[in-house]
């Protein structure tokens, strides 16, 4: 295949890819396979001669639509969902036919500099202080190990980087329990260590008591703990809960821990300034994440994480061998020392094309309706029999039940198997709960609706199937 051969091609996979989502609402959303299927229609070994570009096409076509859960499909309700609105796919495709490895400044000065102004631009849409700059990682679970390593050098003064753990004081980390499982993920690659990651107690509100954050601060420098830093969240993954962040903040700094925020999530809405509550008082946080992939419109995979002041975390994670220097300039932002991958994507172009194509109202007009739909379709759910609403909507979120936690199970696999939407489950409380997180980009008020009328058609039809012949 040749560059004359791509053009061709490229052409047929834009139609292709236009007939696809046209065709979305036609296909279940959650792949209807089975384990092993996939990888059963493919050969052993790779071919030893070139194979024909029509007969490699037609084998994707044959083989992968059908294999994939459809994360673009109007009616995904289920995760978080991972947005990839035109314009950015667009944006991607010409990325990927730069194909440019940015991790410096000199291998990729415009990816480099573009992304410098959208975290500018961002940061100023979400209504952050001045004082954040920022860098664009793959995922909210790096910018979350970005921090907690960060977290653990300034603890130890910077020398855990040249004499390793062995023998440093024991630390720990601060987090509540409605926090995502990357947190853990992250003090256990970072040494810190699960025992170590001490979930503080929720209110009524599933937010974290600053009182119980304050208490187990003290407590753990009382026995000689290091503090590695405190980890606060908003729009948690499995209820949407968020901690009051302006409280725990000050508890907080008062123990001269370090801070970071996770809005993976929900941090896309604060472009709207009705929901800026939710963070209030983060412009006292040290670092702050969020994913444009998930709400924003961006293709997975964009996560931007900022920083109120990013030396420490440069004097973390930055490296400079001879040989990743710039010659003649000193004092040039080279995007992989703040990070930890080295290699790097030119990832600031989508949100450069989406910001642009939707303009910012637009954006905001999609977020709204996510969250005024998501409260319409509770209420219905609310009014059907022998349905409960177990948390209420937080944004686009809210969780529900029918019966008992076996009962609420089998109505979900029933759920998913029908394949009309898509939906998945989370436990509250001890209780197996249903989750419906409205957010696909392409999503329409009809499509967020048809939760209850599957809801309605499977629930009538158990009931149908359990009544004696004869009685009406």
């Amino acid at each position: 295949m040749n560059h004359d051969d791509l053009a061709h091609w490229s052409k047929r996979a834009a139609d292709w890819t236009r007939d696809y989502h046209a065709g979305l609402r036609d296909r279940p959303v959650r792949a209807q396979v089975q384990p092993g299927q996939t990888a059963a229609a493919l050969p052993a070994q790779a071919p030893e001669a070139a194979e024909n570009m029509e007969t490699i096409f037609a084998d994707f076509e044959r083989i992968v639509p059908n294999a994939m859960t459809h994360w673009q499909h109007p009616r995904f309700f289920a995760y978080f969902p991972a947005n990839a609105a035109p314009a950015s796919m667009l944006a991607e495709q010409l990325a990927n036919a730069i194909a440019a490895q940015a991790m410096l400044w000199q291998t990729s000065p415009a990816a480099t500099e573009i992304e410098q102004v959208m975290v500018r631009w961002l940061r100023d849409a979400l209504g952050l202080g001045h004082h954040f700059t920022g860098v664009i990682h793959d995922s909210a679970t790096t910018a979350t190990l970005s921090a907690v390593l960060t977290m653990r050098e300034r603890a130890l003064d910077w020398r855990g980087l040249e004499d390793g753990l062995s023998g440093m004081p024991k630390m720990a980390l601060f987090a509540s329990g409605q926090t995502h499982s990357s947190i853990d993920k992250a003090a256990r690659i970072a040494g810190i260590g699960q025992a170590n990651t001490i979930k503080i107690p929720t209110d009524d509100t599933l937010s974290m008591r600053p009182d119980a954050l304050n208490n187990a601060l003290v407590q753990h420098k009382s026995n000689g703990t290091a503090i590695a830093g405190v980890i606060l969240s908003v729009g948690g993954t499995s209820v949407g809960a968020s901690d009051r962040i302006a409280e725990c903040l000050k508890v907080a700094k008062a123990h001269d821990a370090y801070v970071h925020v996770d809005a993976a999530w929900a941090g896309s809405a604060m472009i709207c300034p009705e929901f800026r509550y939710l963070w209030d008082g983060v412009d006292g946080a040290d670092s702050i994440v969020f994913n444009p992939h998930k709400w924003l419109g961006a293709q997975f995979d964009c996560a931007v994480q900022f920083l109120a002041d990013p030396v420490p975390q440069v004097r973390t994670l930055g490296l400079r061998p001879e040989y990743l220097n710039t010659l003649g300039q000193d004092e040039i932002t080279n995007f992989n020392e703040w990070t930890v991958p080295l290699g790097r994507r030119f990832r600031a172009l989508k949100l450069w094309f989406l910001m642009r194509a939707y303009g910012l109202e637009g954006l905001r007009a999609r977020i709204r309706n996510h969250v005024t739909w998501a409260a319409e379709l509770c209420e219905v759910i609310r009014g059907m029999d022998g349905f409960e609403i177990v948390t209420e909507p937080r944004l686009s979120l809210f969780t529900f039940r029918h019966g008992d936690n076996a009962a609420t199970e089998a109505l979900l696999e029933r759920i998913n198997d029908d394949g009309r939407v898509y939906l998945t489950q989370t436990r509250h409380d001890g209780a197996f709960v249903i989750r419906v997180q409205v957010g696909q980009f392409d999503c329409t008020r009809d499509d967020v609706m048809c939760v209850a009328e599957v809801l309605r058609d499977l629930t009538s039809q158990t009931k149908n199937a359990g009544q004696r012949p004869g009685v009406q």
